[in-house]
């Protein structure tokens, strides 16, 4: 099934959790990654990777030794990503993310990238999300994530240093890269 049509097609099941009609476009993925000295990425963890826009590149980043681990709640998705990445760890849910990277015995991620639509959720669950986040990114590590808005900001200028926000209108909604750095 062709990517489009299926992203549209779990985003009619679950419009909060998947957060777009369409995959993240090309310009969005490589703004994405290329904020990343992919010399020194050992691990590396994708959250709502939904059809794999994003892992692409990723892929093509990585060294061959790093450890990936790809987050995708929509059970659909996650086994297309499972067929198209099976040379990388796929998870259901973002909310044990810390506890998901211990039992490979990695302690903390070089980075962590994001598609989640962290606006969508409840407030309890974007905390949840943010804690995870803050928990298993090394100190000084990047958080890159993507958002329709910037309404994200001041929660995570709380736990990050905000680099740069990149505008990215060659997307379907153009959206925001956030590059930050854990405190």
């Amino acid at each position: 099934m062709n990517q489009h049509l299926l992203f549209l097609q779990r985003f009619m099941k679950s419009p909060k959790n998947v957060g777009s009609v369409v995959p993240s476009s090309r310009f969005l993925a490589k703004k994405m990654v290329k904020q990343v000295d992919w010399n020194n990425i050992k691990a590396v963890a994708e959250l709502g990777a939904g059809t794999g826009p994003i892992t692409r590149y990723i892929q093509s980043n990585v060294n061959r030794d790093a450890n990936v681990f790809l987050f995708e709640m929509d059970h659909v998705m996650r086994k297309k990503l499972r067929l198209n990445y099976p040379e990388f760890s796929s998870h259901a849910n973002a909310t044990h993310l810390e506890n998901t990277i211990n039992q490979k015995n990695i302690i903390y991620l070089d980075c962590i990238f994001s598609g989640l639509p962290f606006f969508n959720f409840e407030r309890e669950l974007r905390d949840t999300l943010v804690d995870q986040i803050v928990k298993s990114l090394k100190p000084g590590g990047m958080f890159i994530a993507f958002q329709y808005s910037l309404q994200m900001k001041k929660q995570l200028s709380e736990h990050f240093i905000i680099e740069d926000i990149k505008y990215v209108p060659l997307n379907v909604p153009p959206a925001f890269v956030y590059v930050c750095r854990k405190k």
